[in-house]
């Protein structure tokens, strides 16, 4: 049985460049903060809740607060890396409930293509003071690197091939063709995916994602203000979160959080993975994407590669329509984050405002899912479902 939601999406906004020469990290947080508000009809002067991670410049939540104007009852700073968003956005819904707040605001932004280009590698999420530095930063961990040990094990385990990861790739191609903001328009086949120049193998350059510049922000309200409001609303419906690490010692690399984190998202909106029309699934590389569909429950654990073939995640009418922007693999994947993306393409699609050629029919649920850290070492997976009902 589904509770009544408490909350619901009011705002959503991401910011229209991918290579911003000529702007700071703030500024690119009040431009897409600007934006949500905007669309949800609303102003800085309505918000009493503000929510951002580690992506966010100087004193975090404080200096942004002071940059924003804005005078808040409550803030949630906390760090989820690429899931942050998501985090907050379940964190915004249970301070709404709890009576803390009536309008939240949420941020991203970052530049990572501009420190590409002055020579900044993409951090692996290790620090040297971190307990676990000693034990691997000496062997040279990458990104790449810990993400191609979970795509070979997944291999090993379970049969699973280069050609069917290149599927994932293949979707996000066909989708981004129609998003004009997208890093990558030109649709490719399996074929170029798997003849892409290896990076780390079995990943090629066509299963990792972009680097972009850019953001995105979500405005989050409760029931009483969004019956107020002129714009369309999505309920939040439930939300999970859980850390997965190296188990001291004790690695499975076949699977993520999302074991853990989905379960409780799906029991708290009263739903089943068999309810979801469409999902939005963090795509830093295809393995990620594979791995998190089983582990969500959309197929049986090593049944991944086999679900996503014969365009299964295509929309508008595949077995599971996934990241019909385009997905972090070819759109956009602002400062390495990219959790916000995915819950503002999942609202377009609730509110049948995404692009004609993949909107999905009927769309009344989704699935936003996000994974910050690395398969390979740690990572937080955090869980939203949405839906299209109003307040």
């Amino acid at each position: 049985m589904r509770a009544r939601p408490k909350a619901y999406l009011a705002g959503i906004y991401e910011h229209p460049e991918r290579d911003i020469a000529h702007s700071s990290a703030a500024a690119v947080h009040a431009q897409v903060a600007l934006g949500a508000l905007a669309d949800a009809g609303l102003t800085l002067a309505d918000v009493d809740a503000y929510f951002c991670a580690q992506d966010a410049p100087g004193f975090g939540g404080v200096s942004m607060a002071g940059y924003l104007g804005l005078q808040t009852r409550y803030m949630d700073t906390s760090e989820h890396g690429g899931a942050a968003p998501l985090s907050h956005l379940g964190h915004a819904a249970e301070a709404i409930t709890a009576g803390r707040c009536q309008v939240a605001l949420i941020t991203l932004g970052g530049l990572a293509r501009q420190q590409l280009k002055a020579g900044h590698r993409p951090s692996s999420a290790h620090r040297a003071d971190g307990p676990e530095g000693p034990f691997e930063l000496p062997y040279g961990p990458s990104v790449a690197g810990l993400y191609a040990l979970a795509a070979r094990r997944h291999m090993y385990e379970f049969g699973t091939t280069s050609r069917q990861l290149a599927e994932i790739r293949v979707a996000a191609s066909v989708h981004a063709q129609h998003n004009p903001a997208a890093v990558f328009q030109t649709p490719v086949c399996v074929d170029d995916v798997v003849e892409s120049p290896m990076v780390a193998d079995p990943l090629h350059r066509l299963d990792c994602c972009v680097v972009t510049d850019g953001g995105g922000a979500l405005v989050v309200v409760s029931p009483t203000v969004a019956r107020d409001l002129d714009r369309a609303c999505v309920a939040v419906l439930g939300h999970g979160e859980a850390p997965k690490h190296t188990g001291t010692g004790r690695v499975d690399l076949t699977y993520t959080g999302a074991r853990w984190s989905g379960p409780v998202a799906f029991e708290q909106a009263g739903l089943t993975p068999t309810d979801i029309d469409y999902a939005g699934i963090y795509d830093s590389f295809t393995i990620t994407v594979l791995e998190a569909l089983e582990d969500l429950g959309f197929c049986g654990k090593g049944e991944g590669g086999a679900f996503v073939m014969d365009g299964g995640l295509q929309a508008p009418h595949g077995r599971l329509p996934f990241n019909t922007d385009g997905g972090g693999l070819c759109n956009n994947h602002p400062g390495n984050r990219g959790g916000v993306t995915k819950v503002i393409e999942a609202v377009r699609q609730l509110r049948e405002e995404a692009h004609p050629a993949v909107q999905v029919p009927d769309c009344e649920f989704a699935l936003v899912h996000g994974t910050g850290g690395v398969l390979g070492t740690r990572m937080s997976s955090v869980t939203v479902l949405l839906g299209r009902e109003g307040p």
